[in-house]
């Protein structure tokens, strides 16, 4: 039996404008597929300008909230509008009306998911959020009616594609970063004000999202380590790919005895795995669960028509499931009592000192390391420019804890004769 469906949009940008152009053209295959009638009833956008680019009917556009929500023919709110203040209200407003919500936005869910469940509880409404992170990747879905079988116990992935387009072009072109900045921002695909993506914010949300639901508890974006990727140099770039590695930034969960461990930084990875060869704009996770052991999820990470796929699905999935699904944890703002976070983690480390080019200063840095518990793997001392008192010495720790390695940092920063210009972690 065939189901009629009706969608509202609000926000008619990039991915809104995918959405409604998704939803149109493939009204015929969901029909035959899926067995509903999937229209779009009305638009909420200020632009006549984008309403009228895509030929959306005027007697079809809103021109409030409460328009919206006053049609009895809009079963379910698309939100793509972003960012935190109109979106919450709207989506907000929406779910105390009883109508099920599909967003994008990944800053919404990530700081106020715990206000937006509780109102769709109390209403029995949806809320859906899959192309909130990755794109048109399928991880959220995956996490919940995937791999629900496991515990999942860690997961690494490359979820900016701002920041990987910088990357593979600073590894393959050995081109400058600010350089390459410019040409992102040129292309469309860094915003003017680039700090939410080259900071980590972006990657930082998602992971705080993605985190929460693999490991079954609230994980807060404040408990996240966060470091960008705007202090990266082409020099560190191919002395990494000297050892082995390729650099990209990660965002990292770990469940482990010890506590939840979460970060987002530059990281190294050897050149074999399977994230290293994600490059350009696509995005990538890697899960391991104890009984699947790993996977990887590929695929584009932004744009009008992958992240469209992603909304699509979720009022798809809300079209036929009359059951609604809420998280599998309790979720507050904060995390649950008892809930530990590692901060003080380990990994391995890559780090560029300058160094003197004089006899024992080599034996005085080993020493610093050893006196705070950090074991060498590889040292490497290059040729400095001709003329140059100080030559780059190259070291490849073994894994210990962050806190180790900033004493260590301090200690050598503290002498006459080295400085450390790069700290980069290395997972394996």
């Amino acid at each position: 039996m065939v189901r009629k469906v009706g969608v509202a949009i609000l926000g008619l940008g990039v991915v809104g404008g995918g959405t409604y152009q998704t939803i149109v053209d493939h009204h015929d295959f969901y029909l035959k597929t899926q067995q509903i009638d999937l229209t779009v009833e009305m638009v909420l956008d200020k632009s006549e300008e984008r309403l009228n680019a895509l030929g959306i009917p005027k007697d079809r556009w809103a021109g409030s909230i409460e328009e919206v929500l006053a049609n009895p023919c809009v079963d379910i709110v698309v939100e793509t509008i972003g960012g935190v203040g109109a979106a919450k209200a709207f989506v907000l407003a929406a779910l105390r009306d009883g109508k099920t919500v599909v967003t994008s936005n990944k800053e919404l869910i990530c700081k106020y998911s715990h206000e937006l469940e509780r109102v769709a509880k109390r209403t029995g409404c949806g809320l859906y959020y899959e192309a909130s992170c990755v794109g048109g990747v399928p991880i959220i879905r995956t996490l919940l009616d995937g791999v629900q079988a496991n515990h999942v116990q860690k997961m690494m992935g490359i979820v900016n594609g701002t920041t990987n387009y910088i990357l593979t072009k600073m590894t393959y072109e050995g081109a400058d970063y600010a350089e390459t900045l410019k040409e992102a921002q040129r292309l469309g695909y860094a915003e003017f004000d680039p700090t939410n993506d080259v900071e980590g914010f972006d990657s930082m949300y998602k992971l705080s999202i993605l985190s929460s639901m693999a490991f079954h508890t609230k994980v807060p974006y404040t408990n996240i380590f966060r470091e960008g990727i705007s202090k990266i140099c082409t020099q560190d770039i191919a002395y990494g790919k000297e050892f082995g590695y390729t650099l990209k930034l990660l965002a990292i969960g770990k469940n482990t005895e010890k506590g939840i461990e979460v970060r987002v930084h530059p990281t190294f990875i050897p050149s074999s795995h399977p994230l290293a060869s994600v490059n350009d704009a696509f995005n990538a996770v890697y899960l391991t669960g104890d009984a699947v052991d790993d996977i990887m999820l590929y695929g584009r990470g932004a744009g009008a028509l992958p992240t469209a796929s992603a909304v699509v699905s979720d009022v798809i999935y809300a079209a036929t499931h009359s059951e609604v699904k809420y998280s599998t944890f309790k979720n507050t703002e904060k995390a649950e009592a008892g809930v530990k976070f590692v901060s003080d983690f380990s990994s391995a480390y890559y780090l560029r000192l300058s160094v003197q080019d004089a006899a024992g200063v080599l034996a005085k840095i080993s020493n610093i390391f050893g006196k705070n518990g950090i074991s060498i793997v590889q040292i490497s001392q290059k040729n400095g420019a001709e003329g140059d008192e100080r030559v780059p010495l190259l070291v490849i720790t073994h894994k210990t804890s962050e806190s180790a390695v900033k004493n260590a940092v301090a200690k050598i920063n503290a002498t006459q004769l080295a400085t450390v210009d790069a700290v980069i972690r290395v997972e394996a």
